[in-house]
């Protein structure tokens, strides 16, 4: 086992290794995880397009953790992609990086900003799920470092034919490379975790501890959240977001999956959360009120339709959106949210044998 990284349940039981396309991950103790193995950075040097705004590092007050905040709404070519936050703590031993924003370059600039910290070098980088607005800055960290790419195992069924999410590798790289050139491009790559974990896991580094933790799927089917300790500072991924209207509709989303892991934050007890989308919070109730109170007011009404037997386009219609209708991200996902929701109730009410007979 790498000396940094230990058995998330500590039995000290046995292992077995898998493999998938090249990589391994090492699991133990009925499921939770630990993390064996890493691939050394390739080294090659890259001219990444010019960003024409930088991003902004900010620090947690009395923390070495820093985060950027990406900005509200879908990645296009006036935001240039940079719609996700990401973050980096410096040990004494080196840097864990949790995500690695929208592209190549933002990836590299990101990079740039760690190096312009500290010489301590990028040990680890942790994936909070595999969708492109978060990963595809691994391009970077993969060429210029000898970082260990972390993610939760079905990470690495994102290249998969038939992967039912629908932010897929192949269909989205080629809307990426549309929509955000020059900054996602012919030489724009997917970079795939070196390393998966199940259920848990646990980092140790520098006198800090990085408590992995498998929340999914419920935004994707790789949702993970990252608890640092001592500072009990959250980076809690897609599972927590604000300010714009979260993506709901994949048939890899879960919303009842999704609003337990938003319990679960609650139930980690952190002083810090930094969410996937939005803007940082020392509350709980405050990080998770604008994901926890749309998810259950789209399952609500479209509950309601199910219940009734109201065609979706009519339910759609009929519902009152006005809370909503103003934040970013609407007009781009809250029809197709609320499709897959009433889809997931279907299936739901189906299998639970409460059907009633259709008039």
């Amino acid at each position: 086992m790498h000396p940094d990284l230990a058995d998330a349940c500590g039995c000290g039981g046995p292992s077995w290794i898998r493999r998938k396309a090249g990589r391994r991950s090492l699991f133990g103790c009925a499921g939770l995880g630990a993390i064996a193995a890493a691939f050394p950075g390739e080294a090659q040097a890259e001219v990444f397009p010019p960003l024409l705004e930088d991003i902004k590092v900010e620090q947690v007050p009395g923390t070495p953790i820093y985060f950027v905040i990406g900005h509200y709404g879908v990645p296009d070519e006036r935001n240039e992609g940079h719609t996700s936050n990401a973050g980096f703590i410096v040990t004494d031993e080196g840097v864990v990086v949790f995500d690695a924003l929208g592209t190549p370059a933002l990836g590299n600039a990101l990079l740039r900003h760690i190096r312009a910290i500290t010489d301590k070098p990028v040990k680890y980088v942790a994936i909070s799920h595999y969708h492109a607005d978060h990963m595809y800055g691994l391009q970077a960290f993969r060429d210029q470092t000898d970082a260990m790419i972390v993610a939760q195992e079905k990470a690495l069924d994102y290249t998969a034919e038939g992967n039912l999410d629908d932010e897929a590798a192949g269909p989205r790289l080629a809307q990426r490379r549309e929509a955000l050139a020059p900054w996602v491009n012919e030489n724009t790559r997917i970079v795939l975790p070196g390393v998966a974990f199940r259920v848990a896991a646990e980092l140790r580094l520098g006198g800090h501890q990085f408590q992995m933790i498998y929340a999914g799927p419920a935004h994707s089917m790789s949702d993970m959240m990252m608890l640092v300790l001592p500072e009990r500072v959250l980076f809690a991924g897609d599972i927590v977001q604000s300010g714009r209207v979260p993506f709901m509709a994949s048939a890899a989303v879960n919303t009842r999956n999704w609003l337990r892991a938003l319990d679960e934050v609650g139930h980690l007890t952190p002083r810090f959360i930094i969410p996937g989308h939005g803007k940082p919070s020392t509350s709980v109730a405050e990080a998770i009120a604008f994901t926890q109170t749309y998810i259950n007011f789209v399952r609500a009404k479209m509950g309601e339709a199910v219940a009734n037997w109201v065609p979706f386009d009519d339910a759609y219609q009929q519902t009152d959106w006005k809370d909503y209708a103003k934040v970013p991200a609407f007009s781009a996902s809250n029809r197709g949210n609320a499709y897959r929701v009433f889809l997931e109730i279907e299936a739901e009410t189906l299998a639970a044998g409460n059907a009633a007979p259709k008039p």
